[in-house]
């Protein structure tokens, strides 16, 4: 069942205070992003203007920051250049937080 926008708002501030999505909530959002990954092809059009990110290795505090001065999506267009995973501890947020996005 998808998620309606006001469940993905929801979700993005539960997110931003670092409390956890139910178990639940995780499936459909992983199976909305496959579904969508699914059809979609591996080079993107980028609307401009844009910003660009270099690597940001799962830093959820740093994407919130970025977001915070920056502007959140979709009003302001992200290209994020690679290495999302990293070691931080709150990778679980910042994966379902651009997912939610």
């Amino acid at each position: 069942m998808p998620s309606s926008h006001g469940d993905l708002d929801r979700q993005i501030e539960q997110l931003m205070e670092c409390k956890p999505l139910g178990e639940a909530e995780v499936k459909t959002l992983c199976d909305q992003a496959r579904a969508i990954l699914v059809e979609e092809w591996n080079v993107q059009p980028v609307k401009c203007p844009v910003t660009i990110c270099g690597d940001i290795h799962g830093q959820f505090y740093d994407l919130i920051e970025l977001f915070r001065i920056g502007g959140n999506a979709p009003d302001t267009n992200y290209l994020f250049m690679g290495d999302y995973v990293g070691q931080s501890l709150f990778l679980f947020f910042f994966s379902f937080f651009l997912l939610c996005y």
